[in-house]
């Protein structure tokens, strides 16, 4: 490795330790859970139906689960730069152009090795996220299984990594406008996706049979009915083999379509409440948010190859010799393109955050709508929250940067002006 790379490696380090110090600062001073003074006392007030022991755990465990996640971008980042920099992208390529196999078999080798590095690297944090889960009864999965689950992650990021890659290359070698020819082909990759999410994917990592209560699937059915929704049956998936949290969601698009419910869910709430949460989700589906999150999809992707491919052919003009990149279409590129889209993407946090947390604002409101009640949200709210030792009030780089629902604050909020509102 030459020495102004050592340098930069060095340089990026100190970097990252001086980041990592600030954050954990940000993260163990913001302490969770404190709320308005003209909420004091209130339903929002988690000293009201947090015991103290759950408040000091919560303190404790969304400071570590917060450093974390901030912690994983640049950590990330870091490997991308040290496979650049350090040389190692460069030499893998050299190695394999030596055998004399052909690119196809060349080019799927190189991305997994280049993949499994970064998997293999990254596994601290993961490992930490999930022991910290673990330690605090969140997670009730056996290390093996969640293992297994992370195995299959990777192996489904990889096949989608060496299509999209290979395919991006592979234009990019044509030349002329190649980022607008990318853009075109992600639109029908992007519908695809979320067409298989439900059928294909998820029954990857659990397991999906029909609801077992056959009186509140009835009762559900009736409001999707009532919300014109098209559905015939209620899923129910095995999550208490791996989580106390609880959760429901509506997926897919046309036949794929599922309304989702974990059987934590059930085990936990009562009826209304369950209602109250599946009325959410079907406001999702009846205000369009899933062909809207497509079309969110369809024009980030826009956006990011527009800012990302003038910053990619930048990077390979300024270092892209000292890394041993011969041009925008050499597989040595690809940890580059990988580093900076993960950067853009979490840059890209705030914005995509917002308009998630609309949405989901959006579908509450519906919910007490299509109810004519925002009775049991008030609990709801409370049992989740508790149930995963959240923060109800999070602080403002945590909203912006991780939070994609509005905070529980905000939810009891919400429900007690409804029924000010629109109660009988």
């Amino acid at each position: 490795m030459l020495k102004s790379q050592r340098a930069g490696i060095g340089k990026y380090a100190v970097l990252l330790a001086v980041y990592a110090v600030v954050m954990a600062a940000y993260v163990w001073y913001t302490s969770p859970n404190k709320v308005p003074a003209a909420f004091a006392g209130t339903a929002a007030d988690p000293s009201t139906f947090f015991s103290p022991e759950q408040l000091r755990d919560s303190a404790n465990i969304n400071a570590v689960r917060n450093w974390l996640f901030f912690m994983s971008g640049p950590w990330e980042w870091l490997i991308y730069f040290i496979l650049l920099a350090g040389g190692m992208a460069r030499s893998w390529r050299d190695r394999l152009e030596r055998t004399g196999l052909p690119v196809w078999i060349r080019f799927p080798v190189y991305a997994l090795l280049i993949d499994g590095t970064a998997f293999v690297l990254y596994l601290p944090l993961r490992i930490a996220g999930y022991k910290l889960s673990r330690a605090y009864g969140i997670s009730t999965q056996p290390a093996l299984g969640w293992l297994r689950d992370k195995l299959v992650a990777f192996g489904i990021g990889y096949v989608t990594l060496l299509a999209v890659s290979g395919v991006a290359f592979w234009i990019i070698a044509k030349g002329g406008r190649w980022w607008l020819k990318l853009w075109l082909l992600s639109i029908p990759f992007t519908v695809f996706m979320m067409y298989v999410q439900p059928v294909v994917i998820d029954p990857l990592y659990n397991d999906f049979k029909r609801l077992s209560d056959p009186k509140l699937e009835a009762r559900i059915l009736e409001l999707a009915a009532k919300a014109d929704i098209p559905a015939h049956r209620v899923y129910e998936v095995d999550m208490s083999e791996k989580t106390n949290a609880m959760n429901a969601y509506v997926n897919g698009i046309g036949s794929s379509l599922r309304i989702v419910l974990w059987d934590t869910t059930l085990k936990k709430l009562t009826e209304q409440e369950i209602l109250l949460v599946m009325a959410h989700e079907m406001g999702h589906y009846v205000k369009h948010h899933l062909e809207w999150s497509a079309v969110g999809a369809v024009g980030s992707s826009l956006v990011l190859l527009l800012i990302g491919g003038r910053l990619f052919l930048l990077v390979i003009r300024k270092r892209g010799e000292r890394w041993g990149i011969r041009s925008p279409s050499d597989m040595a590129a690809l940890p580059l393109a990988m580093l900076l889209l993960s950067i853009l993407s979490f840059a890209s946090l705030p914005v995509s955050n917002a308009v998630s947390r609309h949405a989901e604002a959006a579908a509450d409101h519906y919910a007490m709508q299509l109810i004519g009640s925002a009775e049991g949200s008030t609990t709801m709210n409370q049992k989740m929250s508790v149930t995963v030792l959240g923060d109800v009030n999070p602080p403002l780089l945590v909203k912006w940067f991780r939070d994609d629902h509005p905070s529980d604050l905000e939810r009891i909020r919400d429900a007690e002006r409804f029924e000010r509102e629109h109660g009988r």
